[in-house]
């Protein structure tokens, strides 16, 4: 991640510890209803969390959160992504106060992120990571991938990483990537 943007990757640290108390407030969930003021959050070991490799464009993973226990819970609105031992975390488009997303027992959202948002000032810059790690909330530890795994084997590269909101379907999320980070559109939310 660039050094000249640590002031911007504080800025995702300070939102990211203030999501935790945004947890219980109201907010849009998975079918656009508002969740209830009272709604846990998810516990780390209810849910799973996924990354996968894009099918065309190595700088882009496809995530996904599942809620595996009986009862409706609280995700955050955006995915908590940060990679290897770098500092921060891929910024969520558009910039978003984070708030909770409330997930129905065994249904599943879907994110996606960018992991080099502007290839062209990236160019030799870029550091590669052997990890990238995915969490649902953020004082969760999260779940770490290897680069391997995702479809790197010589490192998943990193400049100015982006990532979506959670969405209602993979094909969605990867839409409003793809539109936000052109410029074509608005992200929902």
């Amino acid at each position: 991640m660039r050094a000249r943007h640590v002031t911007r990757h504080a800025a995702a640290a300070v939102a990211a510890a203030l999501a935790l108390t945004a947890l219980t407030v109201p907010a849009s969930g998975a079918a656009g209803s508002a969740a209830p003021a009272a709604l846990a959050r998810c516990g780390e070991n209810d849910v799973t969390v996924r990354a996968d490799p894009s099918d065309d464009n190595a700088d882009i993973l496809k995530l996904s959160v599942r809620n595996d226990s009986s009862k409706a819970c609280l995700v955050d609105r955006v995915p908590t992504v940060t990679y290897g031992e770098l500092d921060g975390a891929a910024l969520p488009l558009p910039t978003v106060p984070h708030a909770g997303r409330t997930l129905a027992a065994h249904h599943t959202a879907y994110a996606a992120v960018l992991s080099v948002s502007n290839p062209e000032d990236a160019k030799d810059e870029a550091p590669a990571v052997m990890y990238v790690t995915v969490a649902a909330v953020p004082d969760h530890q999260g779940r770490s991938f290897q680069a391997l795994t995702l479809g790197s084997p010589t490192g998943v590269r990193v400049w100015e990483p982006v990532t979506t909101l959670w969405q209602s379907s993979s094909s969605q999320a990867r839409q409003v990537l793809m539109e936000e980070t052109t410029g074509r559109g608005t992200l929902a939310v």
